[in-house]
């Protein structure tokens, strides 16, 4: 019984810690591709400017959100086009109106934009799970989580061939 409870403590303790020192400072962005967005105005001008946006919602506290964020540099880095495919990070706890607006509740969540609205992506070969959701007609409407495999065949298949 005294092994069990001290086990318990530890683990316990274990945890306090870890989010106690968590890496809180921001997420480095490294690359010049993608829109840090600080503004509910500045969304909406990318959404207006852009046929395609790969948004990334975020937060700095969040260790997947940390994992993808230099996969999601790459993707932007090798995919973007002025004009057709834009790549954007919001921190939903700096622009929380946006956050709420796509109803983001875990972190971190990719959307994907075209003509200003959310809209799904037909990828091909690309079934519903856990860390992807499809809508009734099979499109990819949002990653959840750092899905890299998904997360690359959405943006491919956005890209222009």
């Amino acid at each position: 019984m005294d092994t069990i409870f001290y086990v318990c403590v530890a683990f316990l303790l274990i945890m306090i810690a870890r989010a106690l020192f968590a890496d809180r400072s921001p997420i480095p962005e490294t690359s010049g591709m993608v829109f840090k967005i600080g503004s509910a105005a500045e969304f909406d001008a990318l959404l207006a400017s852009t046929n395609h946006v790969v948004v990334d919602f975020y937060a700095d506290w969040c260790p997947p959100c940390r994992a993808i964020a230099p996969i999601f540099s790459g993707l932007a880095d090798n995919y973007t086009l002025n004009g057709h495919l834009a790549f954007a990070k919001v921190n939903v706890d700096h622009v929380k109106d946006i956050a709420g607006r796509y109803r983001v509740s875990a972190m971190p969540t990719f959307l994907f934009f075209h003509k200003g609205a959310p809209k799904g992506v037909a990828v091909e070969g690309m079934q519903g799970r856990q860390s992807v959701k499809v809508t009734d007609d099979g499109l990819v409407e949002r990653v959840l989580g750092a899905d890299k495999v998904a997360l690359e065949a959405v943006v491919k298949t956005l890209a222009p061939k």
